[in-house]
Order: structure tokens, then sequence, then C-alpha cells
């Protein structure tokens, strides 16, 4: 049985501006065709078990030619697979979609569009530029900068002139001076404004406005390139007035991610949502020792306790995943008081819809044993947490004579090799923070990069990981609670 071929618009850059259909069908998909414009934010949605085919085009090179892409959709869908076309901004919008279509449709293939958001819109916008506006234009006209090789643009110069309308060239950086030399040979006034976005909707959007008889030079000057936008109008000169993204806290700094990869996401999107260009980089991973067996020890375990307590999200998901298993809820706990360590731990309790009993005001080991020592007066505390963990807690439930049993719950693993690319990006200035949630991910971290450890910051959650940084050498700022939200007001201060 054939399968069916999905052409998904991944938008212009930013993950955020994929439309929730688009993400739907790309984490069903089994194949999928991506191109070059499409951001390696989205392409970490695809499943890890899907076929990926790189099928990237730009100017002059094409990796698999149009009628290869074409007839590569067929053969895959042929095979029963459901596949997944993706390509950057909107499928139909100079992006060949309907080119797709032909063969499938010729052969009887299922087949389904979900539109993307174009970049003619999008990158404006994010620029500060809106594409139409009562008190200057009121229509907006989309056309493509791109010619074949050796063949003359094929745009009428004359009526762009005469629509007196914004007008948005995509692809058209290379040809930027033909294009606006055809404008004002056809009467556009010489000084119309400009502006050119590139890598728009993304942390690394560069902007220049000018006017259409300077905007290629200015572009030489700042280095414009591909992917870049091309607006033509009066809508240009609000750009400074309306430029938010520009705005951001974060816009330019570039900052790894290190935590585990089920646990970058919330730190991740913030950082994001500030401006900041995030390149995940997930050093360890937590793997659950709770097994079948292991699970009625714990089960005896937390029946002969009056307090259990967690040091960790991976803590809590571990035991709470096992039990479940064995179809108990929050029931199970009748009796029993939680105590966690801080936020985070607290959020991944609430998804069990239980709430603790005990969260210290400063989130580290320390201070949650000092605060069981008051509370737990002649009761018995279970520790649920990592292999090897920090004596921290146990030095102060000692301290304070309290009866307690240390269970390991999960463990953790360096998950990077050496990474020359990294390595580089750093000892050339391109990353300006590190982030480090555990003194775990900057062992890990360390151990995978090769020196340079002078050339950023590193963001620390609490006082044991930034030790473990400055071990290394590593510049670092603290934030004041092991939270992630403390960690990105830490951040922000420091702009």
């Amino acid at each position: 049985m054939a399968g069916k071929v999905t052409l998904v618009g991944a938008g212009p850059g930013d993950a955020g501006l994929l439309t929730i259909k688009g993400y739907e069908v790309l984490k069903k998909a089994e194949v999928v065709v991506y191109d070059r414009l499409v951001s390696k934010d989205i392409l970490s949605i695809i499943p890890e078990n899907a076929e990926k085919i790189d099928a990237g085009k730009k100017s002059a090179s094409h990796k698999i030619p149009q009628k290869e892409i074409n007839r590569l959709l067929l053969k895959k869908a042929l095979e029963g697979k459901n596949v997944v076309r993706l390509k950057g901004g909107d499928c139909y919008l100079f992006g060949r979609g309907g080119e797709e279509l032909e063969l499938l449709s010729e052969n009887n293939i299922d087949f389904e569009v979900v539109p993307g958001i174009t970049s003619a819109l999008a990158v404006p916008a994010y620029a500060g530029i809106p594409v139409t506006h009562r008190d200057f234009v009121s229509s907006v006209h989309i056309i493509t900068g791109h010619q074949k090789k050796d063949e003359p643009l094929k745009i009428n110069f004359k009526n762009c002139v005469e629509c007196n309308g914004t007008l948005v060239f995509l692809m058209g950086v290379a040809n930027i001076d033909k294009i606006m030399n055809g404008l004002i040979e056809n009467g556009m006034n010489i000084n119309m404004p400009c502006g050119v976005i590139e890598q728009g909707t993304t942390p690394c959007q560069k902007k220049v406005i000018a006017t259409i008889s300077t905007i290629g030079k200015k572009c030489r000057e700042n280095n414009i390139n591909s992917p870049a936008v091309i607006i033509v109008g009066e809508v240009c000169t609000l750009s400074e007035k309306f430029d938010w993204f520009n705005r951001l806290p974060l816009k330019g700094k570039s900052i790894v991610v290190t935590r585990p990869r089920d646990r970058a996401g919330s730190l991740t999107k913030k950082l994001r949502n500030l401006g900041a260009n995030v390149i995940e980089y997930p050093c360890i991973e937590t793997i659950s020792m709770v097994n079948d067996s292991y699970i009625e020890i714990i089960i005896d375990k937390i029946k002969s306790c009056n307090w259990i307590v967690f040091t960790s999200p991976a803590g809590v998901k571990a035991v709470f995943e096992c039990l479940s298993k064995r179809k108990l809820d929050g029931r199970f706990l009748a009796g029993t008081k939680i105590a966690v360590i801080g936020s985070g731990t607290y959020s991944e309790l609430e998804k069990y819809a239980l709430y603790p009993d005990l969260m210290p005001e400063s989130y580290d080991g320390k201070n949650l044993g000092a605060l069981l020592g008051k509370k737990a007066k002649e009761e018995k505390v279970l520790l649920l947490r990592a292999k090897d963990g920090s004596t921290e807690i146990i030095d102060e439930l000692n301290k304070a004579e309290i009866e307690y049993e240390d269970m390991a719950v999960y463990y953790t693993i360096y998950t990077k090799k050496h990474s020359d690319e990294l390595t580089e990006k750093i000892k050339n200035g391109d990353i300006d923070y590190v982030t480090f949630t555990s003194a775990s991910t900057v062992k890990a971290f360390a151990a995978t990069i090769d020196g340079g450890y002078d050339k950023f910051k590193g963001l620390c959650i609490g006082e044991k990981t930034n030790t473990e940084a400055l071990r290394y050498g590593i510049k670092t700022i603290v934030s004041k609670n092991a939270a992630i939200d403390d960690m990105v007001r830490t951040l922000v201060r420091e702009m």
C-alpha cells in the first residue's frame, strides 16, 4: 500500500513560527526531505528514527536536482512511507511545491499541503517594517529576484513602480544592483527607502536601511549575504520605531546550553524568546536505575519512611514512571511527606498532581538538609536521588542526627565526544556564555572542549556548579537560586 506525502512550510527560520499542524505532521514522519533554509531548531523536531534526506539547494548548487527530488518523493511514498517534504518559508511561494505534487498526482499518491509563514511577511515584521500601513501604502507585491544563470531578470519594473505599493523581493540579494537600477530606470524616486534583512527572524538577523540608490553599496559594506529579503517602500521608514526584535535583551548573544536533551527545552525556549542564539549541546544524560525488581524495594522503603526526598526532576521521573507501571498513583503516598530541592523538581512532581510539603528558599542540598534537620526530628527520611550524589544533604542530616536511607534511582553519563566545531567557535570568540546546571555538566563539557575556557562566561546554577567551573579557569556568573528562571534573570541583569 502506498504511503502519503505532506508538503510542510517550515517558515522563515524561527522555530516558533512553525505552525502547530506542521509540528504535528513532522513528529509523525518516517522520511523527511528538507531544504537548506530549514533551521536546525526545526530539524531537531524530526523523530530520531526517521530517514532524513538533505536536498538543500542554494543558487547554482543543488545537492539533489529538482526532478530527482520529485522522483524521490514518489519512490518513498511507493515504499509505503509517511513522507514529509520540509520546505523553507511557504511551500508554494517560489518554493516549487506545485512541481513536486505533479508526479505524485499522476501516480495517485495521497498528498497534503501544510502552508508555512512566508519570509516575505515575517522577516519585515521582525525588522520593524509593516508591509502595509494606511498612511503609506495599501498593497504589497512579492517578487522573485532570482534568475537562471546568464538570463536577464524577468521583472516588469514599470509595473512595480506604477503599483505604488510595498515591494518585497525574495532571493534577490545577489542581484540587488540590477533590481534597484531597474526601479530607478523606470521612474522610481532615487530616495525611496529600502531595507535588506539577512537571516530574518533568527538571532543572527542583520538589517540595513538606505535608499534604492545607496542600498547596494550599504549591503556590501555590511557584508549582507543570502538568505536575505529586500523591502522597497515608505514603510521602511518605520523600521527603527517598530523594531522590537533588535531590542530583545539577549539579541546577538550566542549561548550554549549543556543540560540533558530532555531537560534543555525550558531553558532553551526562555533564552530564545529573549533573542539569544542558542546552541544545544547536551553533555550528559540521566539513566533511570528503577527497574521491575528495584521498584519493589523502593515501594517497601517508602512504606517504612515518613519523608521521601527528591533532589532533581530526574529522580521524580524515574520513580513515578515505575510506580505508574504498578498502577500506583498519589494515593499510595497518603501519609508520606515529600521534600524537594527546588522549583524544577517541584514542577516535575506537579506533573503527577502532587505537591511537596517542604522546599527550601535557597535551592541546594545544604539548605534542604538543614531544613529537614528541623522538620524531620525523630522521623525517617528516604533520599531518592542520583548515584554518587553530593554529600551536602547527608552532612546536614548527620549533623541533625536524622535517620535516613540513601537510594540511587538514576545515574549520569557523558554523551558528547570531542567537538572540533564548538572548540573552534569558542576559540574564535563566537560564544558569549555557556550554561551549567550541575557540576557534572561542567565536567562533561570540559571533557569535550579543547581549551578556550577564558573566552566565554559560564552561567552557573548554584555554588557547587560554580566551584567546578572555576577549577577550569572559566569566568562565571552565578544565579542566586538553583532555578532556570533565576538563571535567565541573572543573565539579563548581566547585559
